[in-house]
């Protein structure tokens, strides 16, 4: 007997809590006022753990759920397509929500953060202008508006779905033996 059980469920589970876990980086950072342009440690680790090993973990973690406890032991490649890229999705909406929300809130985060990314720039490149700093700035601007930020997410999340899925998958997949 088949088991029709949607890869969904797992995604969406995991892709929740993978969202919460951005989220409370993000303000945990936020209070404890840690700038990731002057503490360059503090941004690599948050960019890592986001694009690299969280993605990896959770869409592992999805994959390796709905094979064990929602379908009977078995999960197919393409199962495994839909759990990681539906997972990055579902993160990178709800983060980008969330991220816009806290924009449209707290303007004034981000201008300091811009204040200091253009300080920041140009004392990396003296060659830069402060005409070409704040061009640069402002495309980054244009950024924090939800229209282009939050589909901007959701797309690079689901790239980064899609091309850890591809991994995680060849390792994961488990086929029923076909018997004729």
């Amino acid at each position: 007997m088949e088991n029709n059980t949607s890869p969904a469920k797992s995604a969406i589970i995991y892709g929740v809590l993978f969202a919460v876990i951005m989220i409370l980086e993000f303000v945990i950072g936020y209070v404890m006022n840690i700038d990731p342009q002057s503490n360059k440690s503090y941004g690599l680790i948050i960019n890592l753990l986001n694009f690299l090993i969280l993605p990896i973990i959770f869409i592992y973690l999805a994959c390796n759920n709905y094979k064990t406890n929602l379908n009977s032991g078995f999960v197919s490649f393409g199962q495994c397509l839909k759990i990681g890229v539906s997972l990055c999705v579902i993160a990178g909406l709800i983060y980008s929500i969330f991220s816009s929300t806290f924009a449209l809130i707290f303007p004034e985060y981000f201008e300091e953060m811009f204040k200091k990314a253009r300080i920041v720039m140009l004392e990396n490149n003296p060659q830069l202008t402060a005409e070409q700093a704040d061009m640069a700035l402002s495309i980054s601007k244009k950024f924090l508006n939800p229209a282009i930020a939050i589909p901007a997410t959701v797309v690079m999340f689901s790239f980064i779905g899609l091309i850890f899925s591809l991994i995680v998958g060849a390792f994961v997949k488990k086929d029923p033996n076909q018997s004729f």
